[in-house]
């Protein structure tokens, strides 16, 4: 059975679709095949693994309304072992239309039980929202995977979304477990980047991936061209810092070193720190 990633975060603009599309190539080169779900209307993760969103006749969308199987519709791309399920506009309208069905919360699950037999990993991107898309997302995942920014403004959100994990567990799915924190576009010589690091370090010890994502213009380059990174420019900082980070995934996957996974209220309780400096701290930040 495969493992299923979701990569999560409401917040947009902190490289989620970048680490999804990237993690999910890696994967495909180092660990086995591998299924990149593009769950969001905008369809980036889509055209940023060189599948054209305006040329795809089936989509996510058919699969999540009209049953249409996962792998029937699945793309290839130009790095063997990745397909990517497509997505597109029409994805926009599956929300309304499921707001009636019976177990909606459970229809991407449902979809991937097939692709889960025939994939080693599944990587899902999420859109930058906390709808019924991203509920499907959590619902069909193993783990969550979080990406954010060193700065004060990707912080506010991330109660939220760990309010809405542990809501998942409850209610949905109670194996649901975080994966891990990655820090995007992060840079060593800014003092906030490395304050806001080593905060969240110290808070969550064991969901921070020790590798992190620099600011890299190649990065922002290869969805222009449709590539994974790896293929863009293979020897650029960032490629090799999503190759670092990919392993540590991994690893962490055979290992199976899952810690701090209790609810949101274990959390609250561990969060109870005083900013040294005049910055605002993560437990204001967060609002815990």
């Amino acid at each position: 059975m495969a493992k299923v990633y979701s990569v999560c975060n409401q917040k947009g603009g902190v490289g989620k679709t970048t680490t999804a599309v990237n993690i999910a190539a890696f994967l495909a080169t180092f660990a086995g095949k591998t299924l990149l779900v593009d769950l969001d209307p905008q369809g980036n993760a889509t055209s940023a693994s060189g599948v054209s969103k305006d040329q795809v006749d089936s989509s996510v969308y058919e699969v999540l309304t009209d049953n249409v199987p996962a792998v029937s519709i699945v793309k290839e791309t130009r790095i063997k072992g990745l397909h990517v399920l497509p997505s597109n506009t029409s994805l926009a309208g599956a929300e309304v239309e499921l707001v009636s069905e019976i177990a909606r919360e459970y229809k991407l699950r449902e979809a991937l039980r097939e692709a889960r037999e025939v994939y080693d990993y599944i990587i899902i991107d999420t859109p930058p929202s906390l709808s019924l898309l991203t509920i499907n997302a959590l619902a069909a995942t193993d783990e969550v995977l979080i990406p954010i920014q060193c700065e004060y403004f990707a912080l506010e959100g991330l109660s939220q979304l760990l309010k809405t994990i542990d809501l998942v567990r409850v209610n949905l799915h109670p194996e649901l477990k975080i994966g891990g924190i990655i820090f995007t576009m992060y840079d060593s010589r800014l003092i906030l980047n490395n304050e806001v690091l080593e905060e969240v370090k110290e808070h969550f010890p064991n969901l921070v991936f020790e590798n992190t994502i620099p600011r890299n213009v190649r990065l922002s380059e290869a969805p222009s061209h449709g590539m994974p990174i790896l293929f863009y420019d293979p020897t650029s900082t960032g490629s090799l810092s999503y190759e670092k980070l990919t392993r540590e995934l991994i690893e962490r996957n055979k290992g199976e070193e899952k810690t701090d996974q209790g609810p949101v209220q274990e959390f609250k309780e561990e969060i109870q720190c005083q900013p040294q400096t005049q910055n605002v701290g993560l437990a204001e930040a967060l609002e815990l």
